[in-house]
This record gives C-alpha cells, sequence and structure tokens, in this order.
C-alpha cells in the first residue's frame, strides 16, 4: 500500500479532475470519459481523445496516486475496462492541487494580453474591429454556455466552473467594449505603421 507523501507529479487540470472522480468510487477510464461529459468538465478540460486520459492515468499510476483494481482487469485488448482507484497519497495529492489551484494566481501568459501589447501594429479603427469581433465571438460562447447550463440537471456546486467562465467571459465583453468605446470617441488613439485593412473570415 502506497503511504500519503508529496508527489513529485507537476499538477494537471485533467490529473485533479480525475482524482477527484476516483475519491468519489473506484472506476474504469470509459466511464470516467462518460461522466466527465456528463457534468460538463470537457469544457474545462481537455478528454477528446481517451488517449489523454489513458495518458494521465499512466502517470499517476506510475507515481503511486492510482492503483489498479484487481488482476483481472488487466485486458490488454479492453484497456478502457481496467478500473481504478485512489490511493492514499493520490487523496493527499489531490488535497494538496486542489489547494494550489483555487488559491495561488500562476504565472500563465494567455494570448489576448500579447496581442493587445502590441495593438499599435494597425490603426486604431482596425483594432476597433478587431475588438468587435472578439465580443462577437464573446457573446457567441455565453449564449452557448447558458443554453448547455439548462440541459444539466445536477446541483450548482458542479457547475462552478461554468459560473467562473460566464461571469469572466462577461467581464472581458464589457471592458473590451469600453475600450472599443474610447478608440471610436478618439479618447485612445496612436499612429499605426502601414499594415493591411481587417478582414474578417466570410462564416463558413
Amino acid at each position: 500500500m502506497t503511504t500519503p507523501g508529496k508527489s513529485s507529479m507537476r499538477p494537471t487540470a485533467l490529473g485533479l479532475v480525475v482524482l477527484g472522480m476516483l475519491i468519489e468510487q473506484p472506476m474504469h477510464v470509459y466511464r470516467m470519459q462518460k461522466l466527465i461529459k456528463e457534468r460538463g468538465k470537457d469544457k474545462v478540460v481537455n478528454v477528446r481523445q481517451r488517449t489523454s486520459l489513458h495518458q494521465v492515468i499512466d502517470r499517476l499510476t506510475t507515481h503511486g496516486l492510482v492503483e489498479q483494481v484487481g488482476e483481472g482487469d488487466a485486458s490488454e485488448n479492453y484497456p478502457s475496462r481496467r478500473s481504478y482507484r485512489i490511493t492514499p497519497a493520490g487523496r493527499q495529492t489531490a488535497i494538496d492541487w486542489l489547494t494550489a489551484m483555487v488559491t495561488e494566481v500562476p504565472d500563465e501568459f494567455p494570448q489576448l494580453p500579447a496581442a493587445l501589447s502590441v495593438l499599435t501594429m494597425v490603426a486604431p479603427d482596425t483594432a476597433a474591429e478587431l475588438i468587435t469581433a472578439r465580443i462577437t465571438t464573446i457573446e457567441h460562447t455565453l449564449n452557448e454556455l447558458r443554453s448547455e447550463r439548462g440541459g444539466y440537471e445536477v446541483p450548482r456546486i458542479y457547475l462552478l466552473e461554468d459560473e467562473y467562465r460566464t461571469r469572466g467571459l462577461e467581464s472581458e465583453a464589457a471592458w473590451l467594449g469600453e475600450v472599443r468605446h474610447d478608440i471610436e470617441r478618439g479618447e485612445l488613439t496612436w499612429t499605426a505603421p502601414d499594415a493591411p485593412p481587417y478582414e474578417p473570415e466570410e462564416p463558413k
């Protein structure tokens, strides 16, 4: 039996979700993937390919955070049917990861701030058009989130990630609207080098 302790495995969102599900009960990879989709967790972790789950399970197993249940489940022909359970070390690691991910603000490098830092590459009117296009994309995403949320018959606690994404997108759209307003009024302006105008893509 593995004893609890600090794991050397790097924390990952998918790894935390898997550990959280195995805290509920032992299960096989197919069941994990199904529950992740049923609970809408596929909006916050990438499980489009079941191989992603197998890879994270392999890493969790290597680090002693989960273990296979029973020798009889080790079918090479049907690896998705192998059941796994969390170990004591896995439980402690899950709490450690959860604590860190909730309380810490990591140094991340998302694309939008990088793009905004060089917005002067284009003229102000082009920048306003780009911002408008992003606001439109955000509004489309928000509509999808609200529509999907109505289809989940689960307690609110299991949808907090959707609330977080929704509030974040709403705040972003509102702030971008203010920036666009300032550009259009000439309160935020600059001289850009020669650059081709923005041409939105034709809808597919």
